[in-house]
């Protein structure tokens, strides 16, 4: 009996064992399972970040690539309005060139019409001839009015070294002639226009030191301002404007410099 009795519980260890061995199988199986299922989410989650993030990398480089464009219409409408304003002012500046030579050419043909002495200043200067030393021989006017005529054509036709050259030449042979400011006023007129304006400060500075009394001294300053505004000396051109509405208020240069002061505030 006994040996039947432990033949039985033999066969229900083996059964137990089995059905345990069965059950971690089992367990192995389904961990395997869960663990691969959590992988394919994870991978699954992944991928879903990756796409979110191209989109917002792609809306973010259109919304760049979309303001670049923008700004660079801007630029260009800012670039035509530039050169729009500087065309402006290349036209200003040779419309008041014209003016200048215009009023120049007409000062001079004024002053070289000959004006019929009086009796009493026939007297006069007959009187003066008697009393006072022989006056020095005047030169050619013919002459004097060519060269000057001659430097004047180069600047008008844009040759400015040749009218400074020829301006130079005829202060040097006419130092005494009534034109020889004018001819200074020209000479640094013409080293503003090829934007040499240290020099052209200079020889403005050279006509009103050597012409006080010249009608060129207030279109000189005026010269000089613009010259101290493009050398960035924004300080000395106003000063210069204003030290010319001081002492030559009623002349048109004055009243161009009011306009420069006003702009200016």
């Amino acid at each position: 009996m006994n040996r039947y009795l432990l033949r039985a519980l033999m066969a229900v260890g083996m059964v137990s064992a089995v059905n345990g061995a069965h059950a971690g199988l089992f367990d192995d199986d389904e961990a395997r399972k869960q663990v691969a299922d959590v992988r394919v989410e994870q991978q699954q989650l992944a991928d879903r970040v990756s796409k979110i993030e191209a989109t917002v990398n792609s809306q973010k480089m259109l919304e760049l690539i979309n303001r670049i464009e923008q700004l660079n219409g801007q630029i260009a409408k800012l670039n035509g309005q530039l050169e729009e304003q500087a065309h402006r002012l290349d036209e200003m500046e040779k419309r008041q060139k014209d003016l200048y030579l215009d009023t120049d050419t007409r000062l001079r043909k004024i002053e070289q019409a000959p004006v019929a002495p009086t009796p009493s200043a026939t007297v006069a200067a007959a009187a003066s001839t008697t009393n006072a030393a022989a006056p020095q021989a005047a030169g050619d006017p013919a002459q004097e009015n060519a060269t000057y005529d001659a430097a004047f054509a180069k600047f008008r036709s844009g040759n400015y070294p040749a009218a400074i050259t020829g301006f130079a030449s005829f202060i040097k042979s006419y130092p005494n002639s009534r034109y020889a400011p004018n001819a200074q006023y020209w000479i640094g007129n013409a080293y503003t226009a090829q934007r040499d304006y240290k020099k052209a400060i200079s020889e403005q500075q050279k006509l009103i030191s050597m012409w006080p009394d010249s009608n060129k001294v207030p279109d000189a300053m005026l010269n000089i301002a613009t010259a101290q505004q493009e050398l960035g000396d924004a300080g000395a051109s106003k000063k210069t404007l204003e030290e010319l509405v001081t002492k030559f208020p009623l002349t048109s240069a004055a009243d161009q410099a009011k306009k420069r002061l006003a702009a200016k505030k």
